[in-house]
């Protein structure tokens, strides 16, 4: 029996009595070049002179109906990490929190204030460009971000003279696809706890969906008006007014338009295929470009 002395250098030495840990389990995933995460400094500053495109995820912690997680932010860093790998990019940490006062009555959910978000997200795009890295791209994966994006993007360009691009997930598929994979009734299908999202979480992370759960959108009036699918107002005389309505005031069940059992895991294939090939398509063109002048066209590859 090894001695107390021993088992102490042992544990010291990061080993066991009888053999030391291997450098890592034979089925642990391996290190991606793709993923910011899995790098070390060392590595990733080897990169720097490339100076490869940054893709940055952003989603948000809501509820999206009582059929699926409220992480949407898992399916925004998966389809952006696909996209990078594709292109030779490399993906950034996800920023899981958005910005949607409308949610707050839902327990679960985590919204940032407005100017949290901007703070934020201006200091994750200014952590890449102040190593002169200039070919920046979020991927948005939360509607309601996209106004402060803009703000954020607009705010740089005047002080650093770089063009951030965005581009929004969700709202990228084209109505094409959209017929082909829902047909004519494809209205029906989308909406907030709908698709696409319910079919790209059936696609990306099936063992976190409970379909059984799934219902269609059950809306609620505001002042005896027809509440709009974003939630934040209704319809009156043909035009929209603007109201700080809350979710749970205007879909009981949280799902803001749209039938969530007409999604599909085969739909979810042809949504994230078409967003990933989209964002590589994009990254390789705005690679060959310069940031700091949008007059000009891409280099010749």
């Amino acid at each position: 029996m090894a001695s107390a002395e021993a088992k102490t250098r042992a544990r010291a030495a990061g080993r066991s009595e009888t053999s030391a840990a291997p450098a890592r389990d034979a089925g642990a995933p391996a290190k991606r070049a793709h993923a910011l995460q899995d790098l070390s400094w060392p590595e990733f500053r080897d990169r720097l002179a490339g100076n490869p495109p940054i893709l940055l995820p952003l989603g948000s912690q809501e509820q999206q109906g009582p059929h699926a997680p409220m992480g949407d932010y898992v399916l925004a860093e998966r389809l952006a990490l696909a996209a990078a790998e594709r292109a030779g990019a490399i993906c950034a940490p996800v920023l899981p929190f958005g910005h949607a006062d409308f949610f707050r009555g839902a327990a679960g959910g985590i919204q940032l204030r407005a100017s949290t978000f901007s703070m934020i997200l201006e200091d994750m795009v200014t952590a890449f460009l102040d190593h002169g890295l200039s070919h920046i791209v979020i991927c948005n994966g939360h509607s309601t971000n996209a106004p402060l994006i803009a703000q954020v993007a607009q705010k740089l360009r005047a002080e650093r003279g770089v063009m951030i691009a965005s581009l929004n997930l969700w709202r990228m598929i084209p109505d094409s696809l959209w017929e082909e994979v829902h047909g004519a009734g494809s209205a029906r299908a989308r909406g907030h706890g709908a698709d696409p999202v319910t079919s790209v979480g059936l696609h990306l992370t099936p063992e976190l969906m409970r379909m059984g759960a799934a219902r269609p959108a059950m809306r609620s009036n505001a002042f005896g008006l027809p509440t709009t699918s974003l939630f934040a107002g209704v319809t009156f005389g043909g035009f929209e007014v603007g109201l700080p309505l809350d979710v749970t005031e205007v879909a009981s069940n949280g799902v803001g338009a749209g039938d969530p059992t007409l999604a599909s895991a085969e739909a979810g294939a042809r949504f994230s295929e078409w967003i990933v090939a989209a964002i590589t398509d994009f990254v390789t063109h705005f690679r060959r470009c310069d940031p700091a002048r949008p007059h000009l066209g891409p280099e010749p590859a």
